[in-house]
């Protein structure tokens, strides 16, 4: 790679190269995937367009998964910059691609690592338990990794007399510690996202829906939760939307997941959660830095990549591996 392309890259995140507009960019994305030996892997948030392309949608646990099981060569993450590090991790001798690699994380940035560990050394004495929406050097300073489809399992599958400090999300932390009965120390993080949704506009949404069922992710703060008819990860969401006999949803979590629930449940109806922005808006905008067209130029150019040190890979890959083994001795 050339100076001018990694300077480009490192200001914009990615690299501006012309399209042609009549280029057929499914097809050439197609195409590329074969010639390349290539896995597209996409996060329900990103846009439609990605998700139709890509040959896994999921959310953090079943992207993890999949990146840990591929046989492919060179994998696309089409997803934030903490997901593809997860990916190179469990697959350190394959290619990562991240369309824009500047497509961050709000939650991931309110933990900086340096400060997680003066933290973790103020309680010599507690496990280390990380959501995994954080850096790779967090995952690093960690004993277990969890996602919020198995967060709850895991410090449940733990002896009820070990010391937990749960990172970076106080919000999945507190409903874990609810759920479980446990007493865990919290790392004071949030994602911006979940964080702005409008407990005031929800109820008002609620009145003029009476049959609608308000759905919710474990990320969201207590008050709204407290309102739910369902909390779960974004793929339980969409699975009680799917079993639920209910034909209106509100629906409490990156606007990305209706896409699938709309496809998957045609005949019902699906309202995201209001929040508290002159916007109404409730996408998260560092998943919709990546376009099917920066999709296309990466798998195309073989950039951006990302790395991760290979000390931190060593010493990330075993909280991360003890969570996918949890995961499958649950069932999960």
């Amino acid at each position: 790679m050339n100076i001018d392309v990694l300077e480009e890259i490192n200001k914009k995140g990615f690299v501006e190269e012309e399209i042609d507009p009549t280029l057929d960019l499914f097809a050439e994305i197609e195409k590329l995937k074969k010639e390349k030996n290539a896995i597209i892997l996409a996060h329900y948030y990103q846009e439609p367009d990605i998700q139709d392309i890509a040959d896994y949608i999921g959310d953090s646990l079943g992207l993890s998964q999949e990146a840990a099981k591929t046989d492919a060569e060179v994998i696309v993450f089409a997803g934030v910059h903490f997901m593809a590090e997860t990916a190179k991790i469990l697959s350190p001798a394959k290619k990562v691609l991240l369309p824009d690699v500047k497509a961050g994380c709000s939650l991931a940035d309110s933990c900086p690592p340096h400060l997680f560990k003066k933290f973790k050394e103020k309680y010599p004495d507690h496990l280390v338990i990380t959501y995994v929406n954080c850096t790779a050097e967090l995952k690093a300073l960690s004993d277990i990794v969890c996602t919020s489809t198995n967060a709850v399992q895991i410090v449940e599958s733990l002896p009820k007399d070990q010391k937990i400090i749960f990172g970076p999300d106080r919000n999945l932390g507190a409903y874990v510690a609810k759920k479980t009965g446990r007493d865990l120390v919290l790392w004071n993080g949030a994602c911006m996202v979940h964080e702005i949704f409008s407990q005031e506009k929800i109820t008002k949404l609620k009145e003029r829906h009476p049959n609608a069922k308000f759905i919710a992710h474990p990320e969201c703060e207590e008050p709204v939760l407290r309102m739910a008819d369902y909390i779960g990860s974004t793929t339980g969401l969409l699975k009680y939307a799917i079993a639920n006999p209910a034909t209106e949803f509100i629906v409490a979590t990156e606007s990305g997941i209706i896409h699938q629930m709309e496809k998957a449940c045609p005949d019902k109806t699906f309202i995201p959660a209001p929040p508290n922005n002159s916007c109404a808006c409730n996408d998260c905008p560092y998943m919709k830095r990546n376009t099917l067209e920066k999709l296309y130029l990466c798998l195309k150019n073989g950039y951006p990549e990302v790395t991760v040190p290979e000390h931190i890979i060593e010493k990330a890959r075993k909280p991360i591996q003890r969570m996918l083994d949890i995961s499958a001795e649950l069932g999960l």
